[in-house]
């Protein structure tokens, strides 16, 4: 949201943030695969505040980190939502980044769209994480000492 105060053209200001989407889409195919499709416009990686005034038609749309978005910022992603769309959203309610004062975008949707039936939730535990083998450990070293969110 604040890239204006950062140095350098708007591709270098955003490449660091966007830096861990790139490397999962070259994880799951080869850099020059993603790059044709990146080039033709099949696959867009976009900073969170260029979605305003968007709709994503014929999409499929993934908002990762999404524990760090505000309630603003979380409604205006979902209500992107355009026909023959998907939308999935990422984020760790024990890794929000928010000043206390900000409340999370993704507890307060996971808590205001339960109710609906054409939303599915999916949460995941330290048995589902795919990085190094030690990541379940210090997550359960975590979980033990930090009841979470409140």
């Amino acid at each position: 949201e604040r890239l204006g105060f950062l140095p350098g053209d708007l591709v270098e200001k955003v490449n660091p943030y966007l830096r861990p989407l790139y490397d999962a889409l070259y994880d799951m195919m080869e850099t020059e695969r993603a790059g044709r499709l990146i080039e033709r416009g099949s696959i867009e990686v976009a900073p969170l505040a260029f979605m305003r005034g968007r709709t994503l038609n014929d999409s499929f749309i993934i908002l990762d980190e999404a524990q760090n978005t505000t309630r603003e910022q979380m409604k205006m992603f979902l209500t992107r939502l355009g026909f023959n769309s998907k939308t999935v959203v990422t984020g760790d309610v024990t890794q929000v980044d928010l000043p206390p004062e900000k409340g999370s975008g993704l507890i307060e949707a996971q808590r205001l769209l339960a109710p609906i039936e054409e939303i599915a939730i999916v949460y995941f535990t330290e048995k589902d994480v795919v990085r190094h083998r030690l990541v379940q450990r210090i997550i359960q070293a975590y979980e033990q000492t930090d009841p979470g969110p409140a």
